[in-house]
């Protein structure tokens, strides 16, 4: 196994996930088989119980993993499903050393730092690296760690010690550490300013590890005279600095590592050279320049409680993006706080008010993200009403499904107090109640997680068609509550259709309106398994519909060719099939990703 480590240095958010996937891409198309693993400094167990404002979304695996928001990137960027145990924490490397400890297998030594809670990370990442992500049986070639958070933090220094010996022990030939580093431009200088990085390769020395390429971010491609200078101070060769410099969209990263053949760098330290082809990239080449070329607007309203914060809700980002690049649409974001549509609002917030209720308005289509608690809640019955009402595309993802079935209830069946037991559990008109399953004393790993199959009733209902008239499908949950199923006569009764449900048929997983252009709720996040050029079906349909073209669509669905890449369906250009993803941290140095126009965001 070869293994390649990113760490990062000077400041946080640059883009060490964007670059160990971009690593990944490249590698894959050198014809190697690539995995990732993700380590987490920090105490949680996992991401699960972490507030989206604190650290992002919770991305959501297959086996029920809820990881670090950079897994999302490596699944995207790779095509793979990687497991819980691709995403390392200290809480849980040290509550392994615990348990083992409690269990004698130390055989009454002292259990220290050094040696036990180093081996057991070594011994977590050899492990987890022979795991095959990609479909096939054999383990993969090469094994991308990325190391999160900034050399000198605290809570990582188990880890880069860990790390340090890992690289002695499997030896020159089978690693290779690819530092990102900062070199900024002071405005008041006018040139790229080295010492950041020099100090932060001097850390990173001192506690072990040496880099053997340097990353550069930078606003501008760095001068040659420049990567001499750090060269010279870093003691890495001139050929092994990369600069990461600013695009118009992250596609772009795999190219300009290319470009620099940053993967001959690589692969001379892994001792591979004779083992790969030539990187052609053409498909990302090709997503990238029609990214940027896209001009035609569509509007998408998400109406949500975590707006603040871009990153809360990456992966509905990524999937937008994807089924608006396949419809060949440039996609604006229309950021709605839910808080602001309610009523309380007008009177204390005026403008918020009228802001929220503009963008909303003015917005193609509407999409309602999940989401836990009750703030905000009754703006997204609002929003839900809103869409309803006035025939505009709507898209309700689990939490958004409860609401789009609370406001029908409460709407058209005339159950006034119609509510989930949620936001009050004293309602007397339960029409979303708390799983049989679930836990009311423990939060972490008790929700309905992973990947379930949902099959389909109504044969030609618009999901199924856009899943490409399949007889099930399998999607990753992340919920506790669930449309009660004592009441599911009465909502078909009053015209609302549940067209997907669990093998039980007892768990409703997809509604639709029959009388509405699109108006569809799925229980699932099909968001987590939307690729580059493979977009979600559900969001395709929200695009295509928000578009007006949602009828081509679902003309071609379930034809031999494919809905997706047909100019003779939908109008476009056939583009290739092997993408990539994109990643924005709201906390990101890279650019070219997200452009405010006063109302919203373009992606």
């Amino acid at each position: 196994m070869k293994y390649v480590l990113v760490t990062g240095g000077v400041v946080s958010g640059l883009g060490k996930g964007v670059t160990a996937s971009s690593i990944g891409v490249l590698l894959k198309a050198c014809g190697l088989r690539v995995t990732s693993i993700k380590i987490d400094p920090y105490l949680n167990t996992d991401a699960g119980t972490m507030s989206p404002f604190e650290h992002g979304e919770v991305f959501v695996l297959d086996d029920g993993g809820e990881v670090d928001l950079d897994l999302g990137n490596y699944e995207r960027f790779l095509d793979v499903k990687l497991t819980r145990d691709n995403n390392i924490t200290t809480g849980k490397i040290y509550q392994h050393v615990i348990n083992r400890e409690r269990r004698g297998d130390y055989l009454g030594k002292t259990v220290q730092v050094v040696p036990h809670i180093t081996d057991a990370i070594q011994e977590w990442i050899e492990r987890v690296a022979m795991i095959p992500v990609d479909g096939k049986d054999e383990p993969a070639d090469v094994c991308i760690i990325e190391l999160g958070g900034t050399i000198g933090d605290i809570e990582s220094m188990p880890f880069i010690e860990a790390l340090g010996q890992f690289s002695y022990r499997v030896g020159p030939g089978n690693f290779c550490l690819v530092h990102v580093s900062l070199v900024p431009v002071l405005k008041s200088v006018g040139e790229p300013k080295t010492k950041p990085t020099q100090h932060s390769v001097r850390g990173l020395r001192g506690l072990g590890l040496v880099p053997h390429i340097l990353a550069c971010r930078c606003e501008k491609p760095l001068e040659v005279n420049v990567k001499e200078k750090l060269s010279l101070f870093c003691h890495v060769p001139v050929a092994n600095i990369i600069t990461l410099h600013d695009v118009t969209n992250i596609w772009h990263i795999p190219l300009i590592l290319r470009e620099q053949k940053a993967h001959e760098a690589i692969l001379k330290l892994l001792n591979l050279q004779g083992c790969t082809k030539e990187p052609l990239l053409a498909g990302w080449m090709d997503r990238a320049k029609l990214c940027d070329r896209l001009h035609e607007p569509v509007k998408i309203a998400i109406v949500g409680k975590y707006t603040g914060l871009p990153d809360s809700y990456l992966s509905i980002l990524k999937a937008l993006l994807h089924a608006s690049v396949e419809c060949r649409k440039k996609l604006v974001i229309n950021w709605v706080p839910s808080s602001d549509l309610e009523e309380t609002s007008a009177e204390e917030t005026p403008d918020a008010y009228k802001t929220a209720w503009r963008c909303l308005k003015s917005a193609d289509g509407i999409l309602v993200p999940g989401g836990f608690g009750d703030r905000g809640v009754e703006g997204k019955i609002l929003a839900a009403k809103y869409a309803r009402v006035n025939k505009v595309p709507y898209l309700g993802i689990c939490l958004g499904m409860q609401i789009a079935v609370i406001e029908y209830a409460r709407s058209v069946m005339n159950l006034r107090e119609a509510n989930s037991t949620e936001f009050d559990p004293d309602t007397t008109t339960p029409v979303v109640v708390f799983m049989p399953e679930g836990s009311k004393t423990h939060m972490g790993g008790t929700m309905r997680l992973g990947s379930r199959r949902t099959y389909f009733d109504v044969a030609d209902c618009k999901s199924a068609k856009l899943y490409g008239k399949a007889s099930f499908v399998d999607e990753r949950h992340r919920h506790r509550y669930e449309v009660n199923p004592e009441m599911i006569t009465e909502f078909e009764e009053a015209g609302l259709a549940f067209v997907g449900k669990d093998e039980t048929r007892r768990r409703m997983e997809i509604i639709e309106l029959p009388t509405h252009p699109y108006f569809v709720g799925v229980q699932f996040h099909p968001e987590f398994k939307s690729r580059p050029g493979k977009p979600s079906a559900v969001f395709l349909g929200l695009i295509a519909a928000s578009c007006g073209r949602l009828d081509l669509w679902l003309q071609a669905a379930g034809q031999p060719s494919n809905l997706r890449t047909h100019a003779s369906i939908n109008g476009f250009p056939k583009i290739h099939q092997n993408g990539s993803s994109l990643k924005k941290s709201s906390k990101s140095l890279l650019n070219g990703n997200f452009h405010s126009n006063g109302n919203g965001v373009h992606v």
